[in-house]
């Protein structure tokens, strides 16, 4: 009988909890964006989007409740809006040029893709770097060399065949080719199987310091002043004018360069209210951020809305219009 009256109060009290909410706790990632489980696509290994995305990863991970975030190294731009696309993962760093053509259909793209930009971030710098005896001083002296364009379907890959047609060179037949992650082309360029390289990242890159460090006088900076006017006749005002310092990689000199911004980018499906608080968080801990790679300080509030021709995601359009 004591066993059938505790029964009672207990079921009693189980529909008292239900009733007043006390069984509503949910599973785990129930309700959250893809279970709560979030990926970063970035670039290479000794690459600024490999480094700002794993701290990012991390901020995500401890300021958004219910949420895990890991960072994956890509190939970067364009594999990662691919990856973006095919819902592979679900933020992605990327170039402004191939940004710009996913979203319009055009380039790489057949057709519009249905991406939305988080926020312009900070700005990539093409570094265009030959070995001091191979006599390459301009893109056009490639004409026969060995040269790494970069990782395939990435930014850098996309503005360096742009370069090479825009100083008159077929990428296919004008030069040896070799597309090959930044980790891969700084070990070539020690081991002289290369003559030069292309790459397009924040300053300063790992893999770049590590190639200057090592080859000191041994590589030159290759300028691209030259050059811009025809790209931006034929691509828009993307590229910019811009500098690499003397004293970013101990160059002896400055070199005239062309700089593209960088966005974060998401699936349109991205629920409002998480693309906004992914972009309070980047600029909330920026700060944080800074102290894993110093681009992340060049981010601006002022600048993030500046996406076109990638439409700005409503959520991230609403918090950085009320913060």
């Amino acid at each position: 009988m004591r066993s059938v009256t505790r029964l009672a109060v207990a079921i009693g009290l189980a529909l008292m909890l239900a009733a007043c909410g006390g069984e509503r706790e949910a599973p785990a990632g129930q309700g959250l964006y893809k279970g709560g489980r979030l990926s970063i696509a970035t670039g290479n290994t000794t690459g600024v989007y490999y480094q700002l995305g794993g701290g990012y990863a991390d901020l995500v991970g401890r300021n958004l409740p219910g949420y895990q975030v890991t960072a994956e190294a890509t190939g970067a731009s364009i594999e990662n809006i691919q990856r973006v696309v095919r819902g592979e993962s679900d933020i992605a760093f990327t170039l402004a040029d191939a940004a710009g053509d996913a979203a319009s259909g055009k380039g790489a793209f057949a057709r519009p893709q249905p991406i939305r930009a988080l926020a312009r971030i900070y700005t990539n710098y093409t570094h265009v770097i030959a070995r001091a005896g191979s006599g390459i001083r301009s893109v056009a002296d490639m004409k026969g060399k060995r040269v790494s364009t970069g990782s395939p379907n990435s930014g850098t890959e996309y503005i360096a065949l742009r370069l090479l047609r825009a100083a008159g060179l077929d990428p296919d037949t004008g030069v040896r080719k070799q597309a090959l992650s930044l980790p891969e082309t700084v070990q070539g360029m020690k081991d002289g199987t290369l003559d030069a390289l292309f790459w397009s990242g924040g300053l300063p890159t790992g893999g770049v310091t590590d190639l200057t460090t090592t080859l000191k006088d041994d590589v030159v900076f290759v300028p691209l002043g030259d050059l811009l006017p025809k790209l931006r006749a034929e691509y828009g005002e993307v590229y910019q004018a811009s500098t690499l310092k003397k004293d970013v990689y101990g160059t002896g000199a400055d070199v005239a360069t062309i700089a593209v911004p960088n966005l974060l980018v998401v699936s349109e499906k991205m629920p409002a209210d998480l693309a906004g608080s992914l972009v309070r968080v980047l600029f909330d801990h920026q700060d944080e951020l800074a102290k894993v790679h110093p681009e992340a300080g060049n981010m601006s509030k002022a600048d993030a809305p500046k996406t076109g021709p990638v439409p700005l995601h409503d959520g991230a359009r609403k918090y950085l219009a009320g913060s």
